[in-house]
């Protein structure tokens, strides 16, 4: 074995709440997990200003402080926190090989998956300049700060279709854009949306620039694309709700996904098709994609990942 390679008894790819949960109950097991943090240490929360949803932040806290708190916890029970990104594995035997950018080939007994799912953007650069003062990409998250206020959503499957439903009753309107004349999602989804007073259809159109000043939104100019004419719409939030991608390309021909690319796991469980890796996170929860429910499944991998290499 080159100096450049080592073993591991437990292996956590990817930060985050399920990364750093997983690290934090794998260390107490005396594990002596390793994580590669990857391209966004501390996730997608690293992007968000206010978490007032996750349990014990009585007063709320900013995600990137929150992040930092939950690396020091791993770190305090003797994680090894590694700034860095995996750039191949081989899940075909155990020990797994997993190699690094920083040159190194490691042999881990046991494999934790956590690098989660990069909400998809429009690509605007007014999007880039309010995210975290206005923009966001989860409702559910950051809803509860539009209160009987007017906001927009973009998109038109069923995710789109339950954001926008889930704003309807915080706010007092919301405006559903979407670039066809009739909504993708599920007929039920549709009905519900199409019966909410309080939603109202931009159909046929796209946002072009998302408005706004220091202190935050406060408008999206969007242009129907049969007429070619722009509108300005006064709200104070815009939600992008056009789909996650998870990060999961590097594990693919190495662990069952389903047709979306999310790692697919045994229900009740963070097992993955391949015996001794787990998966856990947003990368295999396409569904609620919270903070609280991938720390609690960062908890079951560890745990899992003890488990398995007792047996």
């Amino acid at each position: 074995m080159s100096e450049t390679t080592e073993k591991l008894r437990c292996l956590i790819i990817g930060s985050g709440p399920a990364g750093y949960t997983a690290a934090i109950y794998a260390a107490r097991a005396d594990l002596k997990p390793v994580i590669y943090q990857g391209l966004e240490p501390g996730g997608q929360l690293t992007i968000t200003t206010d978490v007032d949803n996750f349990p014990g932040y009585p007063e709320g806290v900013k995600g990137p402080e929150m992040m930092e708190d939950l690396k020091k916890q791993a770190k305090r029970f003797g994680t090894e926190v590694r700034f860095g990104i995996v750039t191949k594995v081989d899940f075909s035997s155990r020990p797994f090989k997993v190699e690094a950018d920083d040159g190194k080939t490691v042999m881990a007994e046991t494999v934790i998956i956590a690098t989660g799912a990069t909400a998809k953007w429009l690509g605007l650069e007014s999007e880039i300049t309010f995210r975290g003062m206005g923009v966001s990409a989860c409702a559910t998250c950051d809803g509860f700060f539009y209160r009987g206020q007017d906001v927009a959503i973009v998109g038109g499957g069923d995710t789109a279709a339950e954001e926008a439903t889930y704003l309807a009753k915080l706010c007092k309107k919301v405006y559903m854009i979407h670039r066809r004349d009739a909504l993708r999602a599920s007929k039920a989804m549709q009905h519900k949306v199409l019966n909410t007073p309080n939603i109202e259809m931009v159909w046929n159109s796209v946002p072009e620039e998302v408005l706004g000043d220091n202190s935050g939104v406060n408008g999206v100019r969007v242009k129907n694309i049969q007429t070619g004419e722009s509108r300005n719409l006064d709200v104070t939030g815009f939600f992008v709700a056009i789909g996650h991608s998870p990060n999961s390309e590097i594990f693919k021909d190495q662990v069952k996904m389903n047709e979306l690319g999310y790692i697919e796991t045994i229900p009740g469980s963070t097992k993955t098709s391949v015996d001794g890796v787990f998966a856990c996170g947003d990368v295999q929860d396409h569904y609620y994609r919270q903070a609280v429910t991938a720390a609690g499944t960062g908890c079951m991998a560890a745990i899992e990942a003890e488990r398995f290499l007792g047996s």
